[in-house]
């Protein structure tokens, strides 16, 4: 993470980068501007349903995983065809090389995280796997090359405390095991990296032209590695073809896609910590669901990390010809 800069400093940024900002009230609003951070925000609750998916399934965790990727991939292919026809030779060779990193990372990321949900409480691994502010920045300098301001710093450092303290309280309290938690963050880092991978080919032509490659060489590397136990997959249940259908279309064709396209038009800053709120509807769909009534600092810690989150949103410099 870069240190703070003066402000008196001129602010510098990656060439094409997209920067927003919500605007003050009494302001003309911004329509595309609304539009970037309504997607983002069904992109985190899209995603928010991952766990408790994964909880509610019974089905190996290698061959979730990779029936997953697959479906998501079959669902996607028509749109890959007419993206393809309407780019033409704007999509090169050189595009889909580069897709093959996000691919692999993608692919362990999700292995890790399924197994990782299945060994720790639902909260507690969702807590964990948002901890993306602690990683991202790091990522983001190295890959991206972007800097964050000073507000940007202190809004990070509020979220991050927010969730460390239902982290910390879960690890005391829920009985999670340790080696569930190890996965979970590990499973984490690959996801900061993934999203950071995704804002540095910010430059493909389409975003469907960058996720659906993804996903299609993610569900091969799974596919390989599920082998051993795909025959453990019960084929005739309705129950687990609908939870593999709704994992496919909810958390990874709609939430990964709409998280993908974030990170191209707002800085991945702002992206990870709108990501980290994810908690709060676990929260409510595992009381829905599982009858798990959150503890009084869940709600003090909500608090905490929205702040944080508000923080960064209106601290975020516009571009030139945006609203400030």
């Amino acid at each position: 993470m870069e240190p703070p800069m003066p402000p008196l400093l001129k602010r510098h940024s990656v060439s094409g980068q997209r920067s927003v900002a919500i605007p003050l009230p009494g302001l003309p609003a911004s329509s595309p501007m609304f539009a970037r951070y309504l997607l983002l925000f069904l992109g985190v609750f899209a995603c928010s349903t991952s766990a408790v998916l994964i909880r509610m399934s019974a089905t190996d965790p290698f061959v979730l995983t990779a029936l997953r990727l697959l479906f998501a991939s079959v669902l996607l292919a028509p749109l890959l065809r007419s993206e393809m026809r309407r780019h033409g030779a704007a999509f090169t060779r050189d595009h889909l090389r580069r897709t093959r990193v996000p691919a692999l990372v993608l692919a362990v990321h999700m292995i890790s995280w399924t197994l990782g949900a299945r060994m720790t409480a639902v909260a507690q691994s969702t807590l964990i796997v948002n901890l993306v502010p602690i990683a991202l920045p790091f990522f983001l300098f190295w890959v991206a090359s972007e800097r964050i301001n000073r507000a940007e710093v202190a809004g990070t450092a509020l979220a991050i405390f927010g969730l460390l303290m239902l982290s910390a309280r879960d690890a005391l309290t829920a009985g999670g095991s340790l080696a569930g938690d190890a996965v979970c963050l590990a499973s984490m880092l690959l996801f900061a990296l993934y999203l950071a991978l995704g804002r540095r080919n910010r430059d493909f032509p389409s975003v469907w032209l960058y996720v659906i490659p993804v996903y299609g060489q993610a569900a091969a590397v799974c596919l390989i590695v599920a082998l051993p136990w795909i025959r453990t997959f019960e084929a005739g249940s309705g129950r687990e073809w609908a939870i593999m259908f709704g994992l496919a279309a909810i958390p990874t064709v709609c939430g990964h896609s709409l998280l993908n396209s974030a990170m191209r038009r707002i800085r991945g800053q702002i992206v990870s910590l709108c990501n980290s709120s994810q908690f709060l509807f676990a929260g409510v769909m595992g009381y829905l669901l599982f009858g798990e009534v959150p503890r009084a600092i869940f709600y003090v810690a909500c608090a905490i990390v929205l702040a944080g989150v508000a923080i960064v949103v209106f601290s975020a410099p516009a571009e030139p010809g945006e609203p400030a």
